[in-house]
């Protein structure tokens, strides 16, 4: 890992890019005749919840309020936190489930579309915004990545 300060816009994106391939893991899966293959996309199911959990919440403690009265386009951030709504509830009923079937899988599917969807509206309209907006993005990143980190702590202590 290099020590060269990470801005905001670049530590999220690379969330982004982390879990698509986890998503595209979870999707390869489902060829798969391992006989652990349930198991397998379970265990990767709830990571990928854990990871959009995290980062959903440091994008609305830290990275959303940080924008608001300095970009452009305000609705983005509300569009933004209506996503993350959508996404939190199929979240919820992934980590719920007992078992891989059908209906999992179909979730975790459309949780996947959704967060394609999310992904490209922040690359190409917020985080060009963000960039334009004079916020130092440098230090809201750091920020991001101590909070990340805490969470991520927090999170795997619970589990």
């Amino acid at each position: 890992m290099s020590n060269t300060p990470t801005d905001a816009c670049t530590l999220l994106d690379t969330d982004h890019k982390n879990v698509k391939k986890m998503f595209e893991t979870y999707e390869s899966l489902n060829s798969s005749k391992a006989q652990d293959v349930h198991a397998r996309k379970l265990a990767l199911a709830r990571h990928i919840c854990l990871e959009l959990t995290v980062h959903t919440q440091i994008e609305e403690e830290i990275f959303y309020p940080a924008l608001r009265g300095q970009i452009r386009d305000e609705d983005l951030l509300d569009e933004a936190n209506v996503e993350h709504q959508s996404a939190k509830d199929l979240i919820a009923q992934i980590e719920q489930a007992a078992d891989v079937d059908d209906m999992f899988d179909a979730r975790v599917k459309v949780l996947g579309e959704y967060i394609d969807h999310h992904v490209k509206e922040e690359r190409n309209e917020l985080f060009p915004q963000a960039r334009d907006s004079g916020v130092d993005l440098v230090s809201l990143g750091e920020l991001l990545r101590l909070r990340k980190a805490d969470l991520m702590e927090e999170q795997t202590a619970e589990a």
